[in-house]
Parts: structure tokens; sequence; C-alpha cells
């Protein structure tokens, strides 16, 4: 892993530790979801973020001592009781954040929930992409993949970190042919740059493994969460985008033969 830092110059996730029963921060569970993935999702939402993203509706995930640790046979046994609703009908869903700044405590979850024979799932920014090893990638079934903007200027932007990291696990996901749902937020003002769309529509038909597209509208979900954390929030005044927007830029993944939704 320290070559991939080196290579690309992403610094290793700061957060794991070495020996015994991995300690990981979980922000929260969900118990049954349906919108995290195919069927009836368990939901582990991970604490810790290096993304800043001015839209994101829970600023309280970013740190990881916001939350208190678990232990990764506490967070099996929990999901464990509830094999039986979930096998054949659903899964487990891994999110955040971003899961992978915790990679070693994600990668045991999911070996874990793979031994049960759980569906998985990992939504993410893909940020520490680079950080998700074979071992875990093999115990992943399905990947969330959000990419907020496909220009690198606005993506830095909106993020306050690279896009490339992304764009390379993207493509390993590709030539590992892992099955990838996109995921794009659109927000008037932010991310509804046409040309930046279509871009980032022909990018993802070029994969080749990208199931299907899902195009989410921005909502004033977040506010509170900002101001319960002392912070400003910085899309107070914003709209949700009109239905014809959004159908304007659903309409820019099916022309490259994409699903959308």
């Amino acid at each position: 892993m320290s070559e991939l830092k080196n290579k690309h110059g992403v610094p290793p996730p700061p957060y794991w530790t070495e020996s015994g029963d991995l300690e990981g921060w979980v922000h929260a569970t969900e118990n049954y979801s349906s919108t995290d993935g195919p069927g009836l999702r368990y939901v582990l939402t991970l604490s810790g973020c290096p993304l800043r993203c001015g839209y994101c509706d829970a600023p309280d995930t970013w740190e990881r001592h916001a939350s208190a640790p678990a232990l990764v046979t506490d967070v099996l046994a929990d999901i464990s009781r509830r094999k039986t609703q979930l096998r054949g009908r659903g899964g487990v869903t891994l999110g955040g954040g971003e899961p992978l700044l915790q990679y070693k405590f994600s990668r045991a979850i999911l070996e874990g929930c793979k031994a049960m024979g759980l569906h998985t799932a990992l939504e993410t920014p893909g940020y520490y992409g680079d950080f998700a090893d074979d071992a875990l990638l093999d115990c992943v079934d399905l990947v969330l993949l959000d990419i907020k903007s496909f220009s690198a200027e606005r993506h830095r932007a909106l993020t306050g970190v690279e896009l490339a990291p992304t764009l390379r696990f993207a493509n390993v996901l590709a030539a590992r042919n892992k099955a990838v749902w996109l995921r794009f937020v659109l927000v008037p003002g932010l991310t509804d740059d046409v040309a930046d769309i279509a871009a980032l529509a022909r990018f993802a038909a070029s994969l080749g493994n990208i199931e299907r597209v899902d195009v989410m509208p921005f909502v004033q979900h977040g506010g509170a969460k900002w101001r319960a954390q002392g912070l400003d929030y910085p899309l107070a005044g914003v709209e949700p985008p009109s239905a014809e927007a959004l159908d304007q830029v659903r309409d820019l993944f099916r022309a490259e033969g994409l699903l959308v939704y």
C-alpha cells in the first residue's frame, strides 16, 4: 500500500489498529433500508471523511471522534442477528463518510458478511480507493460510487480534494468488472454544468460495468446538522432542481446507453 501512496500522492487513511480485534468508528446503523442498494439493507455508516462537500447532508460524519469506537466482532454479531431476514432479500451496505478511510475495518466487516452468505455493497466517493486491496474488493458485490463532478477544478472547489483518486478507483472497478451503481447529485449552480455532466456520462459509459445511474436532486436536508455542528450552511438559499432540469441530466446519461433512475 505504501507503493500506491508514493505513486499517487494520496496519504494513507489514519484510522486503524494494527493488532487484536479491529476497532473502528461507527456513526450509525440502519436495520432495514430500501434505498442503499438492492433489496432490504442493513446499513453501517462509518465516521470520517476527507471531503467537505457544500451540499453534504451529514457533516456529523466528517470526524471520527464524533462517534464511539466499535469492534468488528460486535458489529458482525449485530448483523448476524438479522442475517435470516437479509439473506437472499437484500444484504449489507457500508457507507459514510468515506468507509475506505477505515479500509481495514471495512474489509473485516465485509469478509464477515460474505462468510454469512450476505450480499455486500460499498457506498463511497472513492477518494481512498487506492487502499481498497484485492482482499477487500473480493468481498464486495456492488459499489455505489458517488462522483461529485467530472471537472477536476469544480470537484476540488466543491469537495476540497482531488478528483483523480476517484477516477482511478472507477477504472480499477471496471478492470475487475465489478458491478457499479453511479450516483450523481444535481445541485443548482454547483453540479449542473451540462458539458461537465455530458463528459461524466461518456466516461461512465466507457467503463462497461455501470449497471445503473442514480441522478438525485439536491434537497434541503443538511442545514440543521450543519448548524448543530456550529457550521455555516453554504446552501441555505438553494432550491432543489426542477423536474425539467432532472430530466435533462438523466437524458444526458441515457444518450450514452446507460440505465438511469
